[in-house]
């Protein structure tokens, strides 16, 4: 579904560069997903990437620099630019998401609980499917997908720790993973990874790491492909235009 345009739409605020191509993928969806015939139909977004804040596995899993103050003061720099809204381009980031809000008088949309709420409308409400989940594990660790599933009533399914470790993290941060750049590897060990769930029954697989379908399409999997940052972006557009 497309949006069109109105007067005046709130300025929609990215709080990115985690990583930066996710970033980028965040804003081209908010592009694609607006109707618009000329410059001035689209939505004035303000895209804030710092690279170079501490990654959010690493201090979830093994204790490494906290991201929270970059996250918060990177959240209070939007809003002192025009922002109206926040949206993360992180999954893992949501984790802070509570704390980052204490710091602005601004909403953020919440990626997490949209897409377990998009997957409730797609099932009208029915409780029971089981949800793959494809993450980092600072993601998988925090269980922020298996509570907002579990909340609705949907039976999540996770890599197990080999799995995990072997597929979905090497995929994304092995040394020739997506955030090194890589494409073809990550996709293979990515569709290995949804392939086993889907084995365990998922009906849906959750792309929950936003590195993840940059290389991941439905095409590669049999199940349906849930894209929380197409959800977010259309979200975003909505309250936007709201």
């Amino acid at each position: 579904m497309n949006f069109v345009a109105m007067n005046k739409p709130k300025r929609i605020g990215i709080l990115g560069g985690m990583g930066p191509e996710a970033t980028l993928c965040l804003y081209s969806l908010i592009i694609k997903n607006t109707k618009a015939a000329k410059d001035q139909d689209h939505i004035p977004v303000i895209i804030n990437a710092n690279p170079l804040i501490p990654d959010r596995t690493l201090h979830i899993v093994y204790n490494r620099e906290s991201p929270l103050q970059y996250l918060k003061e990177e959240a209070s720099l939007l809003q002192n630019a025009g922002a109206d809204l926040i949206i993360i381009a992180c999954n893992t980031a949501h984790y802070y998401i509570d704390e980052i809000a204490t710091v602005v008088k601004i909403p953020i949309l919440n990626m997490i609980s949209l897409t377990a709420d998009y997957i409730f409308e797609k099932e009208s409400g029915v409780p029971g499917a089981k949800v793959g989940i494809l993450a980092t594990t600072g993601t998988i660790t925090t269980s922020l997908y298996q509570n907002a599933l579990i909340n609705r009533g949907f039976d999540p399914i996770i890599p197990d720790v080999k799995e995990q470790e072997g597929l979905v993290m090497e995929a994304v941060y092995g040394s020739k993973g997506i955030k090194a750049g890589y494409k073809r590897g990550p996709k293979l060990l990515l569709s290995e990874a949804a392939s086993i769930l889907e084995e365990r029954g998922a009906k849906y697989i959750v792309a929950g790491c936003t590195e993840i379908p940059l290389v991941l399409t439905d095409k590669d999997i049999t199940s349906i492909l849930i894209n929380p940052m197409e959800i977010l972006a259309k979200e975003a557009i909505r309250r936007s235009l709201d």
